[in-house]
């Protein structure tokens, strides 16, 4: 490890992130690091269970002379989104993250960085081991498989927790304090189309599209950042009829909860044709820029020479797909009326998979609304079922409200005055945290949310603020002192 990194302060907290970054965690392959957080509570002396869908609970005593406060539950997800660049050659399973200090931010190497929420546990992890805190009777929560089902929260055992005062650790924002987030659903549209052989004297080529930001579906979703699906099937549409293209597969994204950064078509078309092609590449790629801006500024169309299977969709099939694609509805849908910025129903086309003869489309919706996410599932459904694809879709879950009134909160704004000078942000996040599930199953649980200022996350930007992480760790132990 860069010797600059084991200077970082505060440095127990330091320590345990690296730890994590070690482990290979990715959602639903937390075992290793699960194991990891059991072994390190025992080295701590702390009592310390697994319950059987993997989530791990640590308990820890009041310290002297707070014997008599209420119990207080510090909770983070051990998985993290594993997305890269391309270009990098990373296997998740098996590979550490890669760390870069770049001046204040600490960032990954082409990957992500998975500070979300790994910055969060690091910091439970950190009050666990400290000696000189003064706090009362302690729950530690680590949830597994948040980022692709919530499904370490939907499982906690009733009873498994004694607190109803939690502590998130999971929002990425300095000197905000979340107390609301959206609910979501999912869709998966599924068609097998028909294919035929190529046409005669075509070569098999593959379009990229690269360069875009991506970034998480909820808190990035109203940024106006480029949809890499929306734009090859832009490509495709604008280019099909004029260079007689044939689509043989479409791919493109990763995870339903990250707008997709690149994607990419296998097409034939005549060869004799290919530099005229790619000048009208540029020119698409020259008014993307344009209409993108600031928003995404890099975007790329590319086309080469690649591998065919020799057949290619129908030329009906390949219309209606890639119509479908062009057509789908992706980003901000409603904006919350009460609350300035604050985006309330949302939709994120995310995933297309072309396997042998079926075509994947994987989509995520929000809403802070119930009924609205009901309403935007149920219209992506009859828009999946008129292109003729079949669909399905999950229950999905709740999203958290909003307490203005909580006891927790009050604290809260209290100690960020004293320390800090002011009070902080009241605010809501349009993503999926486990606060609401955590609730219904926990009747009376008083919820917040907090953390350091992360940018960029569920995508290779992904990066975590290094004065921040400290001014958060503060604030973190100042509050435990007061509730």
């Amino acid at each position: 490890m860069n010797a600059s990194l084991e200077k970082l302060e505060p440095k127990t907290l330091w320590k345990h992130f690296f730890a994590l970054c070690a482990i290979p965690r990715g959602s639903k392959n937390e075992k290793a690091v699960a194991a990891h957080v059991v072994a390190e509570a025992k080295r701590m002396g702390l009592p310390v269970r697994q319950d059987a869908a993997g989530n791990v609970i640590v308990t820890k005593p009041a310290t002297k002379g707070r014997e008599g406060a209420k119990p207080t539950i510090l909770q983070g997800h051990l998985d993290m989104v594993c997305e890269k660049n391309e270009s990098k050659k990373h296997d998740f399973t098996k590979d550490p993250i890669t760390l870069i200090q770049d001046g204040d931010w600490l960032k990954a190497d082409g990957t992500t960085l998975g500070a979300d929420n790994g910055i969060g546990c690091a910091a439970a992890l950190a009050v666990m081991e400290a000696k000189d805190l003064s706090h009362g009777p302690l729950e530690f929560l680590f949830t597994i498989d948040e980022e692709t089902g919530l499904t370490g929260a939907f499982n906690l055992e009733p009873g498994s927790l004694k607190g109803r005062q939690l502590l998130n650790l999971d929002t990425e924002e300095e000197g905000a304090v979340y107390i609301g987030c959206a609910g979501g659903m999912d869709s998966v549209a599924t068609r097998k189309v028909k294919r035929v052989g190529s046409g005669a004297g075509k070569s098999a080529f593959r379009l990229k599209v690269a360069g875009l930001k991506g970034g998480h579906s909820g808190l990035d979703i109203n940024t106006g950042r480029g949809n890499a699906l929306k734009i090859l099937a832009r490509a495709l549409r604008s280019l099909g009829t004029d260079y007689a293209l044939e689509v043989s597969a479409l791919d493109g994204g990763s995870k339903r909860n990250a707008i997709p950064r690149e994607a990419f078509a296998t097409i034939y078309m005549d060869p004799g044709k290919l530099e005229a092609f790619k000048g009208e590449l540029v020119k698409l790629q020259t008014a993307l820029r344009a209409e993108l801006g600031k928003a995404d500024p890099e975007v790329v169309l590319s086309v080469e020479s690649a591998q065919g299977s020799g057949q290619v969709f129908e030329a009906e099939e390949a219309k209606r797909v890639v119509s479908f694609l062009y057509a789908s509805l992706h980003g901000m849908l409603a904006m919350t009326p009460d609350i300035p910025d604050l985006v309330q129903t949302s939709t994120n086309l995310a995933i297309i998979e072309t396997k042998d003869d079926v075509v994947t489309v994987s989509m995520s919706h929000r809403s802070s609304i119930d009924s609205a996410k009901k309403d935007v599932g149920a219209m992506i459904k009859a828009y999946c079922e008129l292109a003729g694809f079949e669909v399905t879709q999950g229950s999905g879950y709740p999203g958290w409200a909003p307490n203005v009134h909580s006891p927790v909160l009050a604290i809260a704004k209290q100690v960020h005055a004293q320390l800090f000078g002011k009070e902080p942000h009241i605010k809501a996040v349009h993503a999926g945290l486990e606060c609401g599930i955590i609730g219904e199953k926990f009747p009376g649980m008083d919820t917040i949310s907090m953390g350091p200022t992360i940018q960029g996350a569920h995508s290779p930007d992904e990066k975590v603020g290094i004065s921040s992480t400290a001014t958060f760790w503060k604030y973190l132990v100042a509050l435990l002192e007061k509730v």
